[in-house]
């Protein structure tokens, strides 16, 4: 929660002091991010936070204070969420059911591709889509299904060097890249993940 009001720094903005902005999204860029956490799971929510910050610098010198504490917070704020929704509309983007994609890794990573068994074509495709993930999507990943619920995803993040935001990012980008390569094999989530 806010305690300081950053419309203090409208002045200093208002007359281009690039500073000024800064220290203003210094303090705002948390509760923007913050706001855009529902979006997380489908859109790349830096993307949209970067954006929506050059907006706020865009049209800081239109900017008209309400009188309420926080105005160009919750103009910055109404900017990133619209542009949320207008990517979401475009992209057209849904979420792969993060328990599909957690089920057909704890999979692939807990049996032997050497062992005979059921579908050892499907341990083969799950393996190799989760090898050819990045570096910090696979790291993401691979981490929160260890610990199968056992911890925070802050906690993981922590453990790993990343801040929360991106942690989730990377997680998301993974599931997304994971759930594509899945189809790109012919994979059926209905028939192919069931329990």
């Amino acid at each position: 929660m806010m305690t300081m009001d950053l419309d203090a720094h409208i002045p200093a903005i208002l007359s281009g002091d690039t500073r000024a902005f800064g220290r203003w999204m210094a303090g705002a860029e948390g509760t923007i991010r913050s706001s855009l956490r529902s979006f997380a799971s489908v859109l790349d929510v830096e993307s949209v936070l970067q954006e929506a910050l050059l907006r706020v610098w865009q049209v800081a010198p239109r900017f008209v204070a309400d009188g309420r504490p926080n105005g160009l917070l919750r103009l910055g704020i109404r900017i990133a969420r619209n542009l949320a929704v207008s990517e979401l509309r475009r992209t057209k983007s849904r979420p792969v059911p993060e328990e599909d994609l957690e089920r057909a890794l704890a999979m692939a990573e807990q049996v032997d591709l050497t062992e005979s068994g059921p579908d050892p074509m499907l341990r083969e495709v799950l393996a190799r889509c989760h090898s050819q993930l990045p570096d910090k999507p696979r790291q993401a990943m691979t981490i929160r299904l260890a610990f199968e619920g056992g911890r925070t995803d802050d906690e993981l993040a922590t453990s790993i060097g990343m801040r929360l935001n991106t942690f989730l990012q990377n997680f998301t980008r993974a599931r997304r890249m994971l759930a594509e390569c899945l189809r790109k094999a012919g994979v059926s989530f209905e028939e192919g993940l069931e329990s």
